[in-house]
Formats: C-alpha cells, sequence, structure tokens
C-alpha cells in the first residue's frame, strides 16, 4: 500500500474529537495508537483492543506521524552527563 493509500485512511474534521487527526470512520485519535505503539503493544494487540479497525489503519497512523514530522523538529531533552568526582 503507498503513503497516499495509508494517508487516506486518516481523517481530520473540526466537528469530530476536536479536529484531532483520526482513523477515518472511527474515533480514535492516531495519537493514541502512536503512544501504544511508543509504549510497546504490537499492532496485534492493538487490533485485538480495537475490533473495527484494520492492520493498514495503524500503518497509517504511523505513515501520519512520520509526515506531520517531516518538516518540524523539536529539541529532545538528554540527560546531562554526570561530572566525574576526583
Amino acid at each position: 500500500m503507498t503513503r497516499d493509500n495509508l494517508l487516506s485512511r486518516i481523517s481530520i474534521d473540526p466537528n469530530i474529537c476536536f479536529g484531532k487527526p483520526c482513523i477515518r470512520g472511527h474515533r480514535i485519535w492516531v495519537s493514541l495508537i502512536l503512544d501504544y505503539l511508543a509504549g510497546g503493544m504490537t499492532v496485534e494487540e492493538i487490533l485485538e483492543a480495537y475490533p473495527s479497525i484494520e492492520r493498514d489503519d495503524v500503518f497509517a497512523c504511523i505513515a501520519y506521524g512520520a509526515e506531520v514530522t517531516r518538516d518540524y523538529y523539536t529539541d529532545i531533552p538528554l540527560a546531562k552527563k554526570e561530572e566525574a568526582t576526583t
């Protein structure tokens, strides 16, 4: 499936979920699916939790996340190295 086909599975409607990007035809936020994946859930676990969506919907969420971050940068705080004591 192409990136454009995947992205067509995402909808943004100001009248649904406050305009947050959702899986088309559902009120499941893209960010929710990405949070689940980042937290270690597998695609299979997400599909079990949300049986009304398809595997390609999960991949569409990933493609959307990649698309919106393509030209956007943010600082990620890194832990400071502890100074060696002598």
